[in-house]
């Protein structure tokens, strides 16, 4: 028995062995041969792949508090796999519901002819919310029901019809901060990227890395596509409250003026933070694609940033501030303002063309005096003057973190475009250009006591659950400490006494300047159309807060001068702004830093 046993368990190898031969000479002699050429050509036919760029999920945008500005959304794209479809004409009369959706160009979708995998899978509707993608579902399920299979051609079937998510990109917020956010083009799935604003200017960090692959053209293949980490998110300077309340004022001075247009920044002036910052006009994001149809012309996508102009009287501030740090004046100074002040053959007048005799330095300041400041800056020389102009970041970028800011450069002595009269106009600020981000930072050199901080939006940075914090930078010093701090004063006297009363606020001791522009046009200037403007900070002995507003054109009949038309709304923003902040009034402050002071003492 034992002898039998072995012989077949002998038998039963020879025979496994010869199998395995079998098949192993089979696989090489189906790989030598035609049939194996026709199967591999077959396959590639029936699964043809693509190489495919596959983006991380879009990091976030948040204001300071965590307020989402932007984020992603779910959304489906609706598709036939032809294959599969039984009644082409169910499909686009279900799917031409959807408003976006024409029924001829569904149906000729619908109705392409399956090609051996060449034509396998086409696309009619896209970016649809998950409500429409329910209701499809569900018209789909009793459609299946009364026609199992879709067997009965005469009966409606929506068999081959399918849907796929994908994220888009999404502004819960609308057109809150649209200038400053930018926008992503979420409709190019392929190729999108960021325009404008943090989008564009960030792209690469919210975005992340992408990866390459290959997918198969029919979806029924695809499997699940590979997990890749976020892009990082961003937290912004912005405050949304603020955001909503500087945008409701500003609407409804533009409105109220008649103005072309209007540009508010909200500026912490001690680090740079931006706390708001709005223009005109806003879009809605979640429907970038209208922003061409909005911004006519050559409207900037952001003035704050992208548009230059002639500031006026409020560019007095930096004449003034180089005057005093070079030793030209002091508070002692005395100036005889005549009717005008003639220099190589032209002639400088005041705002309303009178004399104002003998005046100092807070004179010339409280009535925005075109003659005094013209001499101060002509006593200086222009190599001196120009110095300062620069240091305070004239005709140079901010660098401020969002996409698109622009300048114009700044003529000085030995360019081709600069005369010598050039000098005395842009004492006053014509004849020079600046965008407001520009005047607004280097103006808040002197509220923070001569250091100029670089402007900036974006507060941290989160990646990979860690959160990296924003440093805030030094652009300069361009006048001391000292300097800064007796135009502080003397622009705190000149507004409490002078022509920019309206933008007090009670309880609040403010310093700021007011400035009119008449605007260029052709070479000439029309007297007819000015650019208002007022810039503050406040409170005077601790700035925490500088706010530039100007209206461009107004209507002169409701409105001309800066004093009249921007400090208003500077007066408006900053009134809500000291609560928002939670700043109390002087007289509160001064008592709890008196209270802390005698507790030290004590202690």
């Amino acid at each position: 028995m034992r002898y039998k046993s072995t012989g077949r368990l002998n038998l039963i190898g020879a025979i496994c062995t010869f199998l395995a031969v079998l098949i192993i000479f089979q696989l090489f002699h189906i790989q030598a041969s035609n049939a194996y050429v026709a199967l591999s050509e077959w396959a590639d036919e029936q699964y043809t792949y693509e190489k495919k760029t596959v983006y991380p999920e879009r990091g976030n945008i948040y204001d300071r508090w965590g307020h989402l500005l932007a984020g992603n959304e779910e959304v489906y794209e609706v598709g036939v796999l032809l294959q599969y479809v039984m009644n082409a004409r169910t499909i686009a009369e279900t799917l031409s519901a959807i408003p976006e959706v024409d029924y001829e160009k569904a149906l000729e979708t619908a109705s392409l002819d399956y090609d051996d995998g060449k034509n396998i899978y086409g696309i009619i509707a896209d970016f649809l919310p998950g409500g429409v993608i329910d209701a499809l579902s569900k018209i789909k399920s009793e459609y299946e029901t009364l026609n199992p299979g879709g067997e009965d051609p005469d009966q409606p079937s929506l068999r081959g019809m399918v849907w796929y998510p994908h994220l888009q990109r999404s502004y819960p917020e609308n057109t809150l901060a649209s200038n400053i956010l930018g926008f992503y083009k979420f409709r190019d799935r392929k190729n999108g990227e960021g325009f404008y604003g943090v989008e564009e200017y960030y792209n690469d960090i919210l975005s992340g890395p992408p990866v390459t692959v290959e997918i198969p053209l029919d979806p029924y293949m695809i499997e699940e596509t590979p997990k890749l980490p976020s892009g990082a998110s961003l937290v912004l300077t912005i405050d949304r409250e603020i955001q909503a309340m500087v945008e409701e004022k500003l609407d409804e001075a533009v409105k109220h003026y008649k103005a072309e247009s209007g540009t508010v920044i909200v500026m912490d002036p001690r680090n740079g933070e931006i706390l708001a910052m709005a223009t005109q006009p806003h879009i809605n994001l979640n429907q970038y694609w209208v922003y061409e149809e909005e911004l006519k012309d050559t409207t900037p996508f952001n003035r704050a940033i992208s548009e230059t102009y002639e500031p006026g009287s409020v560019f007095k501030v930096l004449t003034m501030a180089a005057a005093l740090d070079a030793g030209e004046v002091d508070l002692k100074s005395k100036f005889n303002i005549g009717t005008y002040f003639e220099y190589y053959g032209s002639y400088i007048y005041n705002w309303n063309r009178k004399a104002w005799g003998e005046q100092d330095i807070l004179g010339c300041m409280q009535n925005s005096l075109n003659v005094c400041l013209a001499t101060i800056a002509t006593d200086m020389g222009s190599e001196e003057f120009y110095a300062y102009m620069q240091a305070f970041g004239i005709g140079r970028r901010t660098n401020i973190d969002l996409g698109g800011e622009e300048i114009w450069p700044l003529s000085i002595p030995g360019d081709e475009d600069w005369w010598p009269i050039n000098l005395a106009t842009n004492s006053f600020g014509q004849g020079v250009a600046v965008t407001p981000i520009q005047m607004a930072t280097s103006i808040a050199a002197i509220a923070n006591g001569g250091k100029m901080m670089k402007p900036h939006v974006v507060k941290a940075i989160v990646q990979d659950g860690q959160i990296y914090e924003t440093t805030p930078q030094v652009l300069g010093v361009p006048v001391s400490e000292k300097t800064a701090d007796t135009l502080n004063e003397l622009l705190a006297q000149s507004l409490a006494g002078g022509e920019g009363s309206l933008a007090l606020i009670d309880g609040y001791r403010i310093a700021g300047k007011t400035g009119t522009a008449e605007v260029p046009d052709d070479g000439k200037y029309d007297s007819a159309l000015s650019n208002a403007s007022f810039v503050g900070w406040g409170p005077v002995d601790d700035p925490q807060f500088l706010v530039y507003v100007w209206i461009e054109k107004p209507d002169p009949e409701i409105g001309y001068w800066g004093s009249y038309v921007a400090a208003p709304v500077f007066h408006d923003i900053a009134e809500e702004l000291v609560t928002m902040l939670n700043i109390p009034p002087d007289s509160v402050r001064h008592t709890l830093f008196a209270q802390g002071s005698d507790n030290d003492q004590a202690n």
